[in-house]
């Protein structure tokens, strides 16, 4: 993919920068195909481009994993835009969700995931004789508590947008004037960040989530979460699963355009109830 360059923004001519010593030794990204690692794996694309035309040699790989908390959407996305800039793509299964300390889900998920990235990617580096590793870790992220960077700091992860003060909104307005339609592409976290905090993450109810996310996904919904809830019966010692949906407020009314396919789906799979969020996708909203 041969874009030009958006409206100058100084960082961009320093991450290219700080991307070209990397990209000489080998660079591997870690391309979930959300928004950002889609940006860094752009931006490496053109500087290592930039290089070749001066007659400098670099490698560039993007790595993806896959497991049961990956919908298998976003790795086909994931694929394609790989695909269009023409970069080598790896997809590797990961296994995360086997270990203990992921499937507890008590807050630290995220680090577990994160560690086993990269344990992944350092794999591939030696193998490939690549040198570095990097992440779509951005400024923005600063503000919010992230036990996946925990793991990339342990790790030497690079994180160039964030080292040039890259921000969210700056990425999307990058990528909107080079005119690629994930500019607008809503955050879409793992699936596991369905499952509500202490409640435990197996690779079947990751699936349920999936099969209920589907539903949604196929009626245009474009923001949406189905958290899952299990709480203990008063009157019993069983355990009560139920889904909470959770879409954008405008988004609402479609949402009752594929409610009995919900329901259908939900009691097939064994879930109690499927309720409406009626306050609307909340950042976090596993957390509550």
């Amino acid at each position: 993919m041969k874009n030009n360059l958006p409206v100058e923004n100084p960082k961009l001519a320093l991450l290219s920068g700080n991307l070209s010593p990397l990209l000489r030794e080998g660079l591997i990204v870690a391309f979930s195909g959300g928004v950002d690692s889609s940006f860094l794996l752009w931006k490496a694309e053109r500087t290592l481009c930039e290089m070749r035309d001066r007659g400098e040699l670099g490698k560039l790989l993007a790595l993806t994993t896959v497991s049961a908390s990956i919908p298998p959407w976003e790795v086909e996305e994931a694929a394609v835009f790989a695909k269009s800039l023409q970069v080598e793509h790896a997809v590797i299964e990961s296994h995360e969700v086997e270990q203990e300390a992921y499937a507890q889900n008590d807050g630290t998920r995220c680090y577990y995931c994160k560690s086993e990235l990269f344990r992944i990617s350092e794999e591939e580096l030696k193998r490939r004789g690549y040198r570095h590793i990097a992440y779509g870790y951005n400024a923005s992220d600063r503000s919010d508590l992230r036990h996946g960077h925990k793991a990339a700091l342990e790790n030497n992860i690079h994180a160039p947008l964030n080292d040039v003060g890259l921000e969210k909104n700056e990425i999307r307005q990058c990528l909107s004037e080079i005119g690629l339609k994930l500019a607008d592409k809503p955050a879409s976290p793992c699936l596991a960040s369905r499952v509500m905090t202490g409640v435990r993450v197996t690779p079947a109810k990751l699936f349920d989530i999936q099969k209920m996310e589907e539903i949604l996904r196929a009626a245009i919904i474009k923001t949406y979460r189905v958290r899952l809830h299990e709480e203990k019966n008063s009157d019993s010692k069983d355990t009560v699963s139920y889904f909470r949906i959770e879409v954008a407020p405008d988004e609402i009314p479609a949402v009752f355009q594929v409610r009995e396919k919900l329901l259908i789906e939900a009691r097939r799979r064994g879930y109690r109830w499927v309720t409406l969020d009626l306050a609307g996708y909340q950042m976090g909203g596993a957390n509550l």
